[in-house]
């Protein structure tokens, strides 16, 4: 069974709060898309123009993330220059945080260098495009606990066309590491999770078909049923 992953892409410290309210006792963990407009063209919280004060209070420590004490957050870094925001991305309490290697070139020595307590707190991924072949992070797969393969093209943007490429990379995945847990992200629907699922996924990270759904608990209850 696939852990079901609700994917947040927020424009607002508002929609954080509204969308872990409607899977909060559905899923154990839900993923934030974080964009700065750079990695690509769309920006999420906290880069939009009026989430300041959100973000503020966290890193002041005034406040936590929504409903923390129910809720583990997962960090899809979607921006241009990770190790810049690594210190205050860290005070948003991840539970797991993935770094995009067409983003970061420079990963494996970022990962080499961190400090232990980081590796003791938080789970690690890498994710990988459809369009760059997996041997592109196979000195980085030693160092994560989680690969996460995007299921489309055109990523930073949810309601996209499910890219069909991701299946034959699933694939590949699986047989060179057998034990590696496997993740994807985009064009996720019901149609396409069981083809994910046979072809090796463990984890399955899902936006619009959960949020825009007409009832999202039972699209939940569905999804975690396959």
């Amino acid at each position: 069974m696939a852990e079901i992953i609700p994917a947040i892409m927020p424009k607002k410290w508002g929609d954080i709060e509204w969308s872990v309210e409607q899977v909060v006792g559905l899923a154990k963990v839900v993923q934030i898309d974080i964009m700065d407009g750079k990695f690509v063209k769309n920006v999420s919280w906290p880069h939009g123009a009026d989430d300041g004060a959100s973000y503020a209070k966290i890193l002041g420590e005034e406040q936590g993330m929504p409903l923390w004490e129910e809720i583990d957050y997962e960090l899809d870094l979607m921006i241009a220059d990770v190790p810049s925001e690594f210190d205050n991305l860290m005070k948003l309490a991840p539970k797991r945080i993935v770094l995009h290697i067409e983003a970061m070139p420079e990963m494996k020595a970022f990962l080499e260098n961190m400090e232990p307590y980081f590796f003791e707190h938080v789970e690690w991924g890498v994710a990988i495009n459809t369009t760059t072949d997996i041997t592109a992070i196979a000195d980085i797969i030693p160092l994560v606990s989680f690969v996460q393969c995007m299921g489309i093209e055109k990523i930073g943007y949810q309601g996209q066309p499910f890219d069909e490429r991701v299946i034959e990379q699933i694939e590949r995945l699986r047989k060179a590491y057998p034990t590696l847990t496997i993740s994807v992200d985009g064009g996720v629907s019901h149609e396409t999770a069981p083809q994910l699922i046979d072809a090796g996924a463990d984890r399955l990270v899902i936006g619009s078909a959960v949020f825009k759904s007409a009832d999202i608990r039972e699209t939940m209850l569905d999804f975690k049923s396959l």
